[in-house]
């Protein structure tokens, strides 16, 4: 199947049509645990009809699903949507009753567009059942309440780690200029100059820069660095309020160091309408020597890299404090995606525990591992206690990867396999994102609500995010700065905080 069918096809609905009452005709509805009682003798598999985002070109193998089908007695219809279209399906069908029983939402902010629907009463409540399940009672509880809608929980999560965000740097770099790792900003800033002034890869040329950057203030340096600096994340609660991160003094204190590095060209000129692909594309071909984001992202930059110089080295770094002596990092709320349960689809009690059931076998080490590293042999093999992922990633794409969508929990909750990293930078990224978690700076609204911010919080921050290039690039102000903050507040931001503080206060009662 070429990729225009492919396209067409999972353009097309699909009608799901339910068999009443064959849920709690499974193995799983006869276990107590799954649904409330001895049931008749068994019908046959679970039906379970799913949608999920598909983050790779072609739809998956269904080896894997077959594989699932049997070890857990289901028989799945899996709707796999492509990622770029995945959002607007999810609301047309939606809007048109024909969601599956299982639903992701592909991230936080997908689930904070539905929580007026969960309000509603159009989706099951599944906080209660979950301690029935071995496995689904392992899920992390603060990450439950960042999934939870006004106290209540509704979805299962995808767990992602807290926080990913350091320095990847060229140590090779490093070590021609005598330059050990940066442990504070003011560091971070020298190497950043000597990458850009010192000829730190030898050609006797002055074509290099310190740091490549992108357009986007958050998952590019910017927010990684106004942490090191104090920043909130996001919001912060101040006497009894919450108020955004721009508000903090802090944040000036970020944007006059973002100015420096650009004005004295330690920084890519255009980094504020720079896409991930060129900002990368500029570490990769050696024009650039440290990238700060995901510290995960160093396998797949040194992958590129040795193509175009194989004597490069790369190292990682997390812990570089800010001015007040401390490290902190933003962490985001823990997970990716969240799996909700729609009454339209799943029409008793007995039907969603019996779906329950299925996840609850998801997160056996046996079914988790399966989705998440394939099968032994083909997709990574055994070294004692850990395992060598394939280096076949075209294999790994089209049988494995897909199926990764469909996990919920993840290696806190479930008994993961551990791999070995052939790359030495990767293994080091690994400990220092759980280093991360000493250090986390939370955002206090992640299960708070605002009608005001799901309305015009977008919007809103538009006007934040094109202050802040403004101010670095030396168009405005500390005064024009704040003239951007007062507009905020005046078209919504006011509410916003009001209403953000409304629920974080009716939440602690």
């Amino acid at each position: 199947m070429n990729k225009k069918q492919v396209s067409l096809l999972l353009s097309t609905t699909l009608a799901v049509s339910l068999v009443a009452g064959c849920a709690s005709g499974t193995k799983e509805a006869e276990q107590p645990n799954a649904a409330g009682g001895q049931a008749e003798a068994p019908k046959g598999p679970t039906k379970i009809s799913i949608m999920a985002n598909l983050h790779t070109p072609e739809v998956p193998s269904d080896m894997i699903e077959k594989l699932v089908e049997e070890k857990a007695n289901v028989d799945l219809d899996i709707q796999w949507v492509p990622d770029g279209s995945y959002e607007e399906k999810l609301n047309a069908s939606f809007a048109t009753g024909t969601l599956p029983q299982v639903v992701y939402m592909k991230n936080q902010t997908s689930l904070i567009m539905f929580r007026d629907a969960i309000r509603n009463n159009q989706f099951w409540e599944i906080g209660p059942l979950l301690k029935d399940y071995p496995n689904l009672s392992k899920l992390d509880k603060n990450v439950l309440n960042n999934v939870s809608v006004d106290g209540k929980i509704y979805s299962l999560y995808q767990e992602r780690p807290l926080s990913r965000q350091g320095l990847i740097y060229r140590k090779d770099w490093a070590d021609n200029l005598g330059l050990k790792a940066p442990t504070n900003t003011e560091e971070l800033y020298a190497m950043a100059k000597a990458f850009t002034e010192n000829d730190p890869d030898k050609n006797g040329k002055k074509d290099t820069i310190g740091i490549t950057d992108r357009s986007d203030l958050v998952y590019g340096a910017w927010k990684t660095v106004a942490s090191y600096f104090g920043v909130p994340n996001n919001f912060e609660v101040k006497d009894g309020k919450i108020q955004p991160e721009f508000m903090n003094p802090n944040y000036v204190e970020t944007l006059k160091y973002f100015k420096r590095l650009h004005s004295e060209g330690l920084i890519n000129k255009d980094f504020p309408v720079t896409s991930k692909t060129d900002q990368q594309n500029l570490f990769i071909t050696g024009k650039a020597g440290m990238y700060i984001g995901s510290m995960g992202d160093v396998v797949s930059l040194h992958t590129k890299m040795i193509d175009v110089n194989p004597n490069i080295v790369l190292d990682v770094q997390n812990d570089i404090k800010g001015p007040q002596g401390t490290f902190q990092v933003w962490a985001i709320p823990g997970y990716g995606s969240a799996t909700l349960f729609p009454k339209s689809a799943v029409k008793t009690e007995a039907e969603l525990k019996a779906i329950l059931s299925f996840y609850d076998k998801l997160m056996s080490p046996e079914l988790g591992n399966l989705i998440y590293w394939g099968v032994e042999g083909p997709h990574y093999k055994k070294e004692g206690d850990k395992i060598v992922p394939s280096e076949d990633k075209k294999l790994t794409d089209r049988e494995v990867k897909a199926y990764q969508a469909l996990q919920v929990g993840g290696e806190s909750s479930i008994d993961m396999f551990v791999p070995i990293h052939t790359l030495p930078a990767k293994d080091k990224a690994e400990k220092l994102v759980k280093d991360n978690n000493k250090s986390l700076i939370h955002d206090p609204t992640a299960p708070l609500d605002s009608k005001t911010y799901a309305e015009k919080g977008a919007r809103l921050q538009e006007l934040i995010k094109d202050a802040t290039y403004k101010y670095i690039l030396g168009s405005i102000d500390e005064a024009g700065f704040q003239k951007a903050v007062d507009q905020w507040k005046s078209e919504g931001g006011n509410a916003i905080m009001e209403e953000f503080t409304a629920s974080y206060n009716a939440a602690k009662k």
